[in-house]
């Protein structure tokens, strides 16, 4: 299998949420069968349809064999390594990993919805998004940079340039 372009979202809003991300963004590019070969700035922002503290919001390209269940089951691993618990919907985390694009593909079964279904109007992945590949074409969805001019910035502060 060639390699595919995936991008993942990172988000934390419990315990040292800044942190967390940070970890978590080494941990991705351990996965086997997988190069990180971008990582944006941190952002924070507040939750949207949740509770809680300001969350710590990322995003990652990953160039990846692993087809995206497996990257899925991956992913579900570091979640539960940072104590991801899932007691209702939108409930506080420790960590958040969410496969948001994988290449051009469009899943859509009982365990995996890719391209991310809410992330065309949330600005704290669409600008991490539009900072590692300005150009991307989400598939079904458009332009990352048409995206992010329609929802704004919805106050997002950007924390660091290196993470």
């Amino acid at each position: 299998m060639s390699p595919v372009s995936a991008y993942v979202g990172l988000g934390a809003n419990l315990g040292d949420a800044a942190h967390s991300v940070r970890i978590a963004i080494d941990l991705l590019g351990q996965l086997p069968q997988t190069i990180l070969s971008a990582c944006s700035s941190l952002y924070r922002s507040a939750p949207i349809d949740a509770t809680g503290d300001d969350f710590v919001n990322a995003a990652v390209k990953l160039e990846t064999q692993l087809d995206a269940h497996q990257l899925l089951v991956e992913l579900q691993r570091i979640e539960h390594h940072f104590g991801r618990e899932r007691p209702f919907r939108n409930a506080p985390r420790t960590l958040d990993l969410d496969l948001l694009v994988f290449g051009k593909e469009t899943i859509c079964d009982s365990t995996l919805e890719v391209p991310h279904p809410r992330m065309g109007s949330r600005a704290f992945v669409l600008l991490p998004l539009h900072e590692l590949t300005p150009d991307l074409e989400i598939p079904g969805l458009g332009p990352v940079e048409q995206l992010l001019a329609v929802v704004g910035d919805q106050a997002i502060e950007k924390l660091d340039a290196d993470r």
